[in-house]
């Protein structure tokens, strides 16, 4: 399927994550995405590694992760040459996107006003760390830092003196998710306007921006939250429970499932300190000990199968090899097959939407399915500076 977007061209300005993960989810949904790189060295994610891969090329694992459905094109924006391509290139594009520094493209020659006059319905995109304007306006960000800065690492991790980073770069997708939306809210506003706007977004207001529980029990009830590990700092019991062999996770999200759980595993749901879940929460210690000593003689996998029979939420604690391996995932269409020029038919995480028309009593998949690879470096250089500059 060719997909919804496949009538609109996005210019990637954007290197690293945040920008080319939002580029890649408009990418996946059939638009044309032009990725502008610097001559030589290309996006710095192809040096990020290990691992590296390919025998005699050394191919970043790293930037395969957020490139697929993808063209590129080598410009130097210092050159005048070269800066008189991207302005075809703008003049004929729907979307830009860049994550340079606060005034890096007003010194390039390409401020909002000038993108504007060269092309007033083109939707621009413009990630930053921390914010574009405000007191630290401008400030340099990178995923990690935001994570700390923006509060995520002090809820995350074993305790209130153990803060972790999450596993992956988060403030930097979720920035590019929130961009991709942005773009796609602006784009749907154009249809009415028949002008473009700029979006800005950044990873301190993205990770901000999905706090959610977390953020009101400071905002509202003035209580600071902090890590706690692998329980749930509102329901109990929910989290990771060891058992004979290993551990499992579980969530009693509601009474009747904790009546179900102590059901089946001979627990006392009337128990002093366990009849409500805020009763469980301010006893949380003792509710896990006496979970975990219930599970104490039970195997992972005959848990698994009680705990499912029960109707209770469960599941096992997969390493990534497991969950590319596991059906379901495939069923899901998470795994998407591409031909790479130098590594030949690979596997990269596919996209998380699926769409469906619904007709005559029937749904019919419209997903798209086939994808391109992470494009080598102005591997189509000549194509767009043939679209950029002709008529």
């Amino acid at each position: 399927m060719p997909g919804a977007l496949q009538n609109i061209t996005v210019i990637d300005l954007t290197r690293a994550l945040a920008g080319p993960h939002a580029a890649q989810m408009l990418g996946d949904q059939g638009a044309r995405v032009i990725k502008v790189e610097t001559p030589g060295t290309g996006d710095d994610t192809r040096s990020w590694g290990p691992p590296f891969v390919g025998d005699d090329e050394h191919i970043s694992t790293y930037y395969l992760s957020c490139n697929r459905n993808k063209e590129s094109i080598a410009l130097n924006l210092k050159d005048d040459a070269d800066k008189a391509v991207l302005e075809g290139m703008v003049r004929k594009a729907d979307v830009l996107m860049e994550n340079f520094r606060t005034g890096v493209m007003d010194r390039l020659g390409f401020s909002m006003e000038r993108l504007a006059e060269l092309n007033p319905r083109l939707v621009v995109l413009s990630i930053s760390g921390f914010g574009h304007d405000g007191p630290e306006g401008g400030r340099p960000g990178y995923d990690q830092i935001a994570q700390g800065e923006a509060g995520l690492m002090s809820l995350t991790g074993s305790g209130p003196d153990d803060p972790q980073r999450v596993g992956t770069p988060i403030g930097d997708l979720l920035a590019g998710i929130h961009g991709a939306y942005g773009v796609m809210t602006a784009l749907y506003e154009r249809e009415t306007t028949g002008r473009g706007q700029v979006v800005r977004t950044s990873l301190l207001a993205s990770i901000v921006g999905v706090h959610a529980f977390q953020g009101t029990r400071w905002t509202v009830a003035q209580e600071i939250p902090a890590a706690q590990g692998n329980h749930h700092p509102s329901i109990t019991p929910y989290g990771l429970f060891h058992c004979a062999d290993g551990s499992v996770q579980i969530s009693c999200g509601n009474e009747t499932l904790w009546q179900k759980l102590c059901a089946e595993f001979g627990l006392d749901p009337a128990a002093e300190g366990m009849a409500t879940n805020a009763e469980r929460n301010a006893n949380r210690q003792a509710v896990i000990a006496a979970v975990e000593g219930a599970f104490a003689d039970v195997t992972a996998e005959d848990l698994l199968a009680r705990l499912g029979a029960a109707g209770i939420p469960s599941g096992k604690v997969r390493t990534l090899d497991e969950v590319y391996a596991w059906e379901q995932t495939r069923s899901q269409g998470l795994l998407a097959q591409v031909e790479h020029p130098v590594l030949g038919n690979i596997h990269l995480p596919g996209p998380p939407l699926r769409f469906f028309d619904v007709a005559d009593g029937a749904q019919t998949e419209t997903t798209r399915t086939e994808h391109t690879a992470p494009p080598a470096l102005d591997a189509d250089g000549d194509v767009v500076r043939a679209w950029a500059l002709g008529g």
